[in-house]
């Protein structure tokens, strides 16, 4: 927020003096326009300038008509509002009705729909909205150190995850709060949001890589919670759960390699041919034990399936490509 009242400031500053040097009366309209036409991103700056320069366009032709034929009078300027701002949200220019209403109401101010006085309120646009999208497209803040933070944080919450659910199986009677997971949710949809704000920035070229992992990590928690289900069903400690375990415990660690190394997936193939080689249960205990642990197991295995599914460009979002 900080950074926009600063990007604010120099676009308005810049409108007004340029308004000046040509000459405009009250140049301080163009700094008005400014105000309107800084945005977050690059992408969202060049449709809300586009938006609202046309929308002014329309509601300039339209009040000028308007006045021109009926007079000044405020009964004009409400039939122009009655018509005006549908006619501007049907052609998708919503965005532009409070830029528009600038340039009427000067219009109605001043009295005067000659040639002379639209040109300057066109030119005033040009000026207070140019203004605003150059300073939109020479700078945005940079937000992959920002990505890169929170991605750390996620892959750690994740291992943490990772760890419990090992914990759990080992040791039964193992209360888990389940706060890593929460955080984890937050810290990926804050990624999510992150990681779009920087696609926008990016008007030539656009790298999605943060956005795909972002969203790969939002599928695999819905994943983690189908195994967290599971896990209240083991209550009971058996061999197969400690094997289990040991996998879980690969993968606290592989969720943590920038790299996919497919080391967890291989233990589990192997893991799951010692289930099919095991001697059948000999009580319904055991046998629902097994059967939520096997379950598990092959929850791990979607979980990893949706990793092998995302598809990744070559470049830099190779790097981006983890458990």
């Amino acid at each position: 927020m900080g950074f926009r009242v600063i990007k604010t400031t120099i676009a308005t500053v810049l409108a007004i003096i340029i308004a000046h040097l040509l000459g405009i009366l009250n140049p301080l309209s163009a700094g008005l326009l400014a105000i309107l036409g800084v945005d977050v991103t690059r992408k969202r700056s060049i449709h809300t300038v586009s938006s609202r320069f046309f929308a002014s366009i329309v509601g300039l032709v339209m009040s000028s008509a308007l006045f021109y034929i009926f007079g000044f009078h405020i009964w004009v300027l409400a039939v122009y509002i009655l018509i005006g701002f549908p006619l501007i949200s049907k052609a998708n220019l919503k965005e532009g009705i409070v830029t528009s209403s600038v340039v009427v109401f000067r219009v109605f101010g001043a009295e005067d729909v000659s040639f002379h006085a639209l040109f300057t309120q066109i030119l005033l646009l040009i000026i207070g909205l140019g203004s605003a999208m150059v300073v939109n497209m020479i700078y945005m803040p940079n937000e992959e150190d920002k990505l890169g933070i929170i991605r750390s944080k996620v892959d750690t919450l994740f291992s943490k995850i990772f760890e419990r659910i090992a914990y759990q199986l080992r040791f039964p009677d193992y209360v888990w709060d389940g706060q890593e997971l929460i955080d984890a949710s937050q810290e990926v949809e804050l990624g999510l949001s992150t990681a779009k704000r920087a696609l926008d920035n990016q008007v030539i070229s656009p790298n999605e890589a943060w956005t795909i992992y972002f969203y790969m990590r939002k599928q695999q928690l819905d994943r983690i919670e189908s195994m967290l289900q599971l896990i209240s069903q083991v209550y009971q400690r058996m061999p197969q759960g400690e094997s289990a375990a040991v996998l879980f415990d690969q993968m606290s660690v592989d969720v943590m390699s920038e790299t996919y190394t497919g080391i967890t997936e291989h233990m589990l193939r192997e893991l799951e041919t010692e289930f099919k080689a095991m001697e059948l249960p000999t009580s319904r205990e055991e046998f629902e034990i097994r059967s939520a642990i096997l379950q598990l197991c092959r929850e791990l295995g979607l979980y990893l399936d949706v990793s092998k599914k995302s598809k990744y460009p070559t470049g830099k979002t190779e790097q981006l490509r983890s458990y």
